[in-house]
């Protein structure tokens, strides 16, 4: 318990002080980030999209039954149970609507042709891409099977028809679905929060990215090897813009631009 709380307590830090130090849209210099933080991170208008994804969501929170979570990546602070209710994960594991929207207005404004989605979970924020891009193929990877056939349902209850579910180590799976992808597009990364283990999925994700790419970390501020882990992906040559949202962290690799890391507050 004491080892849970001094990890509240860093999270709760972490947050304040990045709102002290993060910026609007009226705080950047930089062109490119002044428009994407106007019209894509600060665009809060409600679409149908929206509230099809959400009414499944609440079918979720409603969703009583128990499966057997098979975690292979560094765990829940909230739970450590195997067994778990839908409505559980539903509650404590998917991204609330503000950031699952918010990465479908990422996708949106992108407009990849592929998009690779690392931890699947109950597939609402893969819904969203989907939506958001529906001529993008979509490969979404999951570590848990039964967790994974949940997410399934979910896809055939909202017809999805450009995703394609695989189910497996994300350190196998990850690398044999880059070798088939010619170039990477947009690649959200929620999968295993371990410092070792996303820098090994950034450094993997290198020789496939361009200048359109957009790579999105999940929970930069899960924990001092989170932490660590975006502060060497901030540094690496390749990249030359990161956008810290707290919450996520956005990686873009435009060629001509000066090397520059924001902090907006979101």
């Amino acid at each position: 318990m004491p080892i849970f709380a001094g990890m509240i307590f860093n999270f709760i830090r972490d947050y304040l002080k990045h709102r002290l130090t993060s910026k609007t849209r009226h705080g950047t210099h930089s062109p490119f980030v002044y428009q994407l933080t106007d019209e894509v991170i600060y665009d809060f208008q409600s679409t149908n999209d929206y509230k099809i994804i959400e009414e499944q969501r609440k079918k979720l929170f409603n969703d009583h039954s128990v499966i057997t979570v098979t975690d292979l990546g560094a765990g829940s602070h909230l739970n450590k149970n195997k067994t778990k209710r839908i409505s559980q994960i539903a509650k404590n594991a998917l991204k609330s609507p503000r950031l699952a929207q918010l990465i479908y207005r990422l996708a949106k404004n992108n407009q990849p042709a592929d998009i690779i989605e690392l931890g699947t979970c109950l597939g609402i924020t893969t819904a969203y891409l989907s939506k958001a891009s529906p001529e993008a193929d979509i490969i979404t990877i999951e570590g848990c099977p039964e967790t994974a056939k949940k997410a399934y349902q979910n896809f055939r209850e909202l017809e999805l028809d450009n995703v394609e579910l695989r189910v497996g180590n994300f350190d196998t799976l990850l690398p044999a679905v880059i070798d088939e992808t010619e170039k990477l597009d947009f690649v959200y990364i929620d999968g295993n929060h371990r410092k070792d283990a996303t820098l090994n999925y950034f450094n993997w994700c290198l020789p496939k990215v361009h200048e359109g790419s957009l790579l999105i970390f999940d929970d930069i501020y899960w924990s001092k090897g989170m932490k660590e882990a975006w502060q060497e992906v901030k540094q690496h040559p390749q990249v030359t813009v990161t956008i810290d949202l707290f919450w996520i962290g956005l990686v873009y690799f435009r060629k001509g631009q000066v090397k520059e890391h924001f902090k907006i507050k979101f």
